[in-house]
């Protein structure tokens, strides 16, 4: 039976549980009433939309849970229009305040070549927590909202946040391992990264992938990836991966402490289409970068534009960072 004390809601999702699916979970809880929904160990097949005030998903580990769905950007819908980027995702988290923890959210579509764009999670709350959390899909895995202001292609943006204002979310990832090849983790949070796996996919290409699409930032942080871990899938991947390229001019991606595999290009970031960094106000940067044998890695073939920050600079990012996760509580 659903729990309930003075300040949480608690309601179980599984085969012995008060419902069978997620999103009657969801439907079940008003709006401003915390609640945790516990998911029982196996694939919940559904996709999911959860918009409510404070929510808690939490599984039973990430290779016991798993909530999967399979829609891509280019699906036809039955009115002969594209589904697009911002209704591909499996799981779309609204509201004030989400925790998700311990398992596994994916995007099966398939190859962008084929599918387009597939998010796992579409991230949109004010303050989005993930522990032990994996996210697999192949391009555009995860978005962090906001949306940038304008579109670039008529109707870019169709689905949930569309016609919204664009206010800027807090966002914490930690112990997650999040996949997928090109730029799948992506847009305009203040989101901080620590002690992630992110592993880049073969799709057998000179470039292989791009890891963050920073764009438009209303924050002070961006994206801040701490003692992060980033693998290519396969051995023969040398040189293949970007660590990011700016969706926006004004984007910011930061890597501190991270240990890199040999899939990692020289260059480290690439610019975005006609887009030159060393002549926007993108924000690309690493401090203390590693080798998987814990070697530091000569960065000297780095685009121009990349920083190198002093251990001043770092310490300042790492405060932000730290200020971005006391926020969220």
């Amino acid at each position: 039976m659903m729990e309930k004390d003075t300040n949480t809601l608690t309601i179980r999702v599984g085969e012995n549980g008060d419902y069978r699916s997620i999103s009657e979970a969801v439907k079940a809880v008003p709006y401003r009433v915390p609640a945790t929904i516990l998911l029982g160990e196996g694939v919940f097949c559904e996709k999911v939309f959860l918009d409510k005030k404070n929510i808690t998903l939490r599984g039973e580990g990430m290779d016991k849970t798993v909530i999967s769905w399979a829609d891509g950007a280019s699906q036809l819908l039955p009115d002969n229009t594209k589904r697009g980027t911002f209704r591909s995702q499996t799981l779309f988290l609204g509201g004030e305040h989400v925790r998700v923890l311990d398992l596994t959210v994916e995007n099966t579509a398939g190859w962008g070549k084929d599918v387009g764009q597939a998010l796992a999670v579409y991230a949109d709350a004010d303050e989005v927590i993930m522990e032990n959390v994996r996210l697999r899909s192949r391009q555009d895995t995860l978005f962090l909202a906001p949306l940038p202001t304008k579109e670039r292609e008529p109707l870019g943006f169709l689905g949930p946040r569309m016609l919204t204002e664009r206010k800027n979310t807090k966002q914490y990832y930690k112990n997650c391992e999040i996949s997928g090849d090109v730029d799948f983790i992506f847009g305009g949070a203040d989101a901080v990264f620590d002690n992630c796996t992110i592993r880049v996919l073969d799709r057998k290409k000179k470039i292989n992938g791009y890891i963050a699409a920073p764009s438009e930032n209303l924050g002070k942080t961006g994206f801040v990836f701490r003692n992060c871990k980033v693998v290519g899938e396969n051995k023969d991947m040398d040189n293949t991966v970007f660590l990011g390229r700016p969706w926006r001019p004004t984007g910011k991606a930061v890597f501190l402490n991270c240990v890199y595999d040999r899939s990692v290009h020289p260059l480290r970031f690439s610019e975005w289409r006609e887009t030159e960094c060393d002549e926007s106000k993108a924000f690309f940067a690493e401090y203390n970068p590693k080798d998987t044998e814990g070697k530091e890695i000569d960065l000297a073939c780095k685009n121009k534009w990349v920083r190198m920050l002093t251990d001043v600079e770092a310490t300042c990012i790492n405060r932000l960072a730290d200020k971005v996760i006391e926020e969220i509580g």
